[in-house]
């Protein structure tokens, strides 16, 4: 999917959730009396707009920057106040309505975040198995007695049929005591016991794409057997008499147990003449190939000419009925909640890497590839981003919704409104933190998206 696609999935997110954010606010504010003059999806000069009917007349605006949106109340900082309308304004409701306000549009983004997991499960989607398909030799988890093709059963007691599900308590264990207990179990069935002392390394293990080569594996299906799955014409592997199907199980008279070492055999030998045993319909034959010499990035490398069957990624399908699937979307959406807030909480410790922060350029990469993936990938995403969105906007930084309840509540202990100084002191000192969290995840991204 090229820039511009990725950009405009970009925006259906962006729109989607803003929406979903802003109408939060925007219905517990009319249902608790306050008076609504605006409803904006995106800033800026409007590109639509229409009028609802009595009393209040509000505006409804599409506005040209699509990358937010807001809901403008009646306010007496704002302007001057009619008398009739004075107790319909923002800071002459109670305080409890102001704080319920504020908190709905991050509750209506949890609640969207349901939403969508709760249609991803009805349609169904295909999630990755945590399988083990590499472990580094000396690693810990090679001490341990992990295997390739083993697959994480729990991780501290915990079930984790998928992936993600043991990705995330992995890292709840390492932010937490730094101690890693998960079972594996083995292609026949047992189970082994596994514990990965990894304490103080939990900030160097949560910067993104390091976690399992910190711990010493990689998902993923085990090394293929190397199966050849076809056979280049008048290549090596067609003179020696190669055909698909063949199993190479030793070359020269060494053994060889998977692609990967058979790949490496034939690399490095250019221009030799080897012995190739393989099995054919259970019966061993032995072939003689002279490869060929390439040149590659400036090595000399062996080629044979012929390409593997490969293993796919195990799966697994998570689909359930209309009924079953509210209760579930309502568990995943509490986990990533208590998840991220764990992550954000470690992140201003310090003990959880701040590269962990994205901005709208991952945002846009990762939105564009689950549209290419499917309906129930995106939808994955947005009840993702939605959260973060949601959890983003409690934070106690003025400008923010968590902020300005913070202005509440301290108005409800005072008794009596902030003074304006320490209202513009109080934007200012958002304003700077917005600016430095936004430009920090524009740096993540452009690292993370264009390298180091």
């Amino acid at each position: 999917m090229d820039v511009v696609q990725k950009f405009l999935w970009f925006i259906v997110a962006i729109s989607v959730l803003v929406a979903a954010h802003e109408y939060g606010h925007f219905i517990a504010a009319r249902k608790l009396g306050f008076k609504v003059l605006r409803f904006s999806i995106g800033f800026g000069r409007p590109l639509l707009s229409w009028r609802g009917g009595p009393p209040d007349h509000i505006q409804y605006w599409v506005s040209m920057i699509p990358l937010g949106g807001y809901v403008k109340m009646l306010d007496e900082h704002e302007g001057p106040v009619v008398s009739e309308d004075r107790h319909r304004a923002f800071h002459q409701r109670p305080v409890w309505q102001r704080v319920v306000v504020l908190l709905a549009g991050p509750v209506f983004n949890f609640l969207f975040a349901i939403l969508a997991f709760w249609l991803m499960f009805i349609s169904g989607v295909q999630v990755p198995k945590p399988v083990i398909g590499a472990v580094e030799p000396g690693s810990v988890v090679a001490a341990a007695g992990v295997l390739p093709g083993d697959e994480i059963d729990t991780v501290a007691g915990k079930p984790t049929p998928t992936l993600e599900s043991a990705t995330l308590t992995i890292i709840a264990e390492l932010v937490g005591d730094g101690v890693v207990d998960f079972t594996v179990r083995r292609a026949d069935g047992s189970t082994r016991s596994v514990e990965i002392d990894a304490r103080g390394r939990a900030e160097e293990l949560t910067v993104p794409g390091v976690l399992f080569t910190g711990l010493g594996f990689q998902p993923g299906p085990p090394p293929a057997a190397a199966v050849i799955g076809a056979v280049n014409a008048s290549s090596p592997a067609e003179r020696a008499g190669l055909e698909a199907g063949d199993r190479v199980i030793r070359g020269n008279g060494s053994p060889i147990d998977n692609w990967d070492e058979w790949a490496e055999f034939t690399r490095g030998r250019p221009g030799e003449t080897v012995d190739i045993t393989v099995l054919r319909d259970d019966r061993e034959l032995t072939l003689t190939a002279t490869l060929d010499s390439v040149t590659e990035g400036g090595k000399t490398l062996g080629r044979i000419g012929a390409s593997g069957v490969g293993n796919r990624f195990p799966t697994i399908e998570q689909r359930y009925g209309v009924l079953e699937s509210l209760p579930r979307a309502v568990e995943k959406t509490w986990e990533q909640i208590s998840f991220t807030v764990s992550i954000v909480t470690n992140m201003v410790t310090g003990d959880v890497s701040l590269k962990n922060m994205s901005g709208p350029l991952s945002i846009a990469d990762i939105a564009g590839d689950a549209a290419e993936m499917g309906f129930a990938y995106f939808l994955s995403v947005l009840a993702a981003v939605s959260i973060s969105l949601g959890i983003l906007n409690l934070l106690p930084i003025p400008l923010l919704d968590g902020g300005q309840i913070v202005y509440q509540l301290a108005e409800a202990v005072k008794g009596a409104p902030l003074s304006e100084r320490a209202m513009l002191l109080g934007q200012q000192i958002g304003i700077f933190f917005v600016i430095a969290l936004t430009g920090f995840a524009f740096y993540n991204d452009i690292v993370r998206l264009f390298g180091s």
